[in-house]
């Protein structure tokens, strides 16, 4: 579906900025991406267009879910013998490879989805889409 002529370009380059944001939260700067997220969140909210608060709204959705996440198995090493255990790296993989790299590749297609001024729901952990955004997997 192409971009519709109609998207404010503020709510696209926000929309675009939430997931780079969150992209960059998970691979290059945790911690100061997300405030920064936050911040951005917190401060267009009630007033932005569509688009943007949809993405905004889901990037800090899967941001906060990519952090209790990490403090789960965080928790599971530390039942499982602490982090000299046998199973840490067991632990440590598997996350990496099924959670981590899940919320990156979403980000990814999130990103592309801000691209084209569409709206996009994250599976399973993504927020409701605001009123006046279509979308969801698609």
């Amino acid at each position: 579906m192409p971009r519709s002529a109609d998207v404010p370009e503020a709510g696209l380059s926000l929309a675009v900025m939430a997931e780079a944001l969150y992209l960059s939260n998970l691979l290059l700067m945790p911690g100061l991406s997300f405030l920064v997220l936050l911040w951005l969140w917190w401060r267009h909210r009630g007033q932005a267009p569509a688009l943007a608060r949809a993405h905004l709204a889901q990037t800090v959705s899967a941001s906060l879910w990519a952090g209790v996440l990490l403090v789960a198995f965080n928790a599971v090493i530390v039942l499982l013998g602490g982090y000299d255990g046998p199973w840490t790296w067991v632990v440590v993989i598997t996350y990496f490879t099924f959670c981590h790299s899940a919320l990156v590749v979403f980000g990814a297609y999130g990103l592309a989805k801000a691209m084209a001024g569409q709206c996009w729901r994250y599976p399973l952990l993504g927020r409701p889409l605001p009123d006046g955004c279509s979308g969801g997997l698609s």
